[in-house]
């Protein structure tokens, strides 16, 4: 019997899952797309560095509300509308969202393996 959630080979993942897109098909050059790497690159370090896949997923739909709000925001201090419902709703959700990923930051753990320790006091 085969295991169909088993982790694919690094060969066998999709660009989005092997760490060379955050996104399908999106132009990696726009400011939009600039400042979404931003972010989302600020929450993962705010996170420790290596997120599991679920608050990957979690910080990838906070970035997306935050840009969001960005805009909305832009938009009204240049003198257009904001629609106050979408916007408490918006910000109201990413308030949960960051609260499920952690509002503080984490140190990265940088403590070394014994192997690499180990190592390193070989070649010292």
């Amino acid at each position: 019997m085969s295991n169909t959630t088993s982790i694919p080979k690094p060969q066998g993942r999709s660009r989005i899952g092997n760490g060379k897109d955050l996104l399908p098909g999106v132009n990696g050059r726009s400011s939009t797309m600039r400042r979404y790497r931003e972010i989302y690159g600020q929450l993962v370090s705010d996170m420790g560095g290596d997120p599991s896949e679920a608050k990957s997923i979690i910080a990838k739909r906070s970035t997306t509300l935050a840009i969001w709000c960005e805009e909305a925001e832009a938009s009204m201090a240049n003198g257009g509308d904001i629609d106050i419902g979408e916007f408490t709703t918006a910000t109201n959700a990413l308030r949960r969202l960051l609260a499920d990923i952690g509002l503080e930051r984490r140190a990265r753990d940088v403590t070394p393996t014994l192997d690499s320790y180990l190592s390193r006091g070989a070649t010292a």
